[in-house]
């Protein structure tokens, strides 16, 4: 499931790429990961690395907007912070622009995040335990059937790793639970919108990812008997994932930053991988 590569530099100027069986092996489930490919943190960075920097469980910075949101930073601390939160968004983007070349000019950049709390201990309910094995999906933001790619980078200043669990094909986990999906009633998605539970219109295939979300995490006996590996990602290391498809659940880990991606399925090299083309063929109708 991983597949490593020796990359040291955020802007490849070499014309250095990712290969398409990599890609392809990317799009089914598989994560890139950059073990040498540190995010630098400068001297004066460092005071944000204390856990209540983050309000709740991160702090979330908009790349379009430059705003930046759930911290507890104020005045010149909060602009630093945003500054720095955008030097990691362009690194990231940098990164999937030379690593990812077939997706370029098809990627947007969604937001970016820092993820200061430590993961393991942490008091949440059952649909926020992120321990707990589970794909991605936004209950406010529809991606109307986009891939959602993303990358982490583990700044641990301690060289303590972030553990993940990995758990079985996203086609498994679909099959497994696809008896208990139930279809939105009609006008529900408008409904959504007009009183702004969500951003946008949420698709059908929305609504099923975040029943697959809920329906994962809310099995104990599936969370027991699941196929898994845990996985290790070393301080100053880098990953890149499709966690719309990739079953994981983050157990141990604190200091982490995450910039998150949508890439329409057309875009992939083989989209029926996408978790859109899957649920279309078990459900057996369009679902945006």
């Amino acid at each position: 499931m991983l597949f490593p590569h020796d990359w040291t530099a955020w802007d490849r100027e070499d014309g250095a790429a990712v290969d398409a069986a990599a890609v392809a092996q990317l799009e089914s489930g598989g994560i890139l990961l950059f073990p040498q490919l540190a995010f630098e943190v400068r001297a004066a960075e460092r005071d944000f690395f204390v856990p209540s920097m983050a309000i709740a469980k991160n702090v979330s910075f908009d790349p379009a907007s430059g705003r930046v949101g759930g911290a507890r930073a104020t005045g010149d601390e909060a602009v630093a912070l945003g500054s720095w939160l955008r030097r990691f968004s362009d690194s990231a983007a940098a990164l999937v622009d030379a690593a990812l070349p077939d997706y370029r000019g098809r990627l947007e950049r969604g937001r970016a995040s820092f993820r200061p709390a430590e993961i393991a201990g942490r008091q949440t309910s059952w649909r926020h335990d992120d321990t707990r094995l589970h794909v991605d999906s936004f209950p406010a933001t529809p991606v109307q059937g986009r891939r959602i790619l993303r990358v982490f980078t583990n700044v641990n200043p301690e060289g303590r790793p972030r553990t993940w669990r990995v758990g079985e094909a996203f086609d498994r986990v679909a099959l497994r639970f696809h008896g208990r999906f139930r279809l939105p009633f009609p006008l529900t998605a408008a409904v959504l919108r007009a009183v702004r539970i969500t951003k946008t219109r949420r698709s059908p295939y929305d609504t099923l990812m975040l029943q697959l979300h809920d329906l994962m995490k809310a099995d104990g006996a599936y969370q027991a008997s699941a196929v898994q590996t845990e996985v290790s990602f070393s301080a100053g290391s880098t990953w890149v994932a499709f966690t719309d498809a990739v079953s994981h659940a983050a157990t141990s880990g604190q200091y982490q930053l995450e910039q998150t991606f949508l890439l329409p399925v057309e875009a992939m090299l083989q989209p029926e991988a996408s978790p859109l083309r899957i649920l279309e063929r078990l459900t057996r109708r369009p679902l945006v």
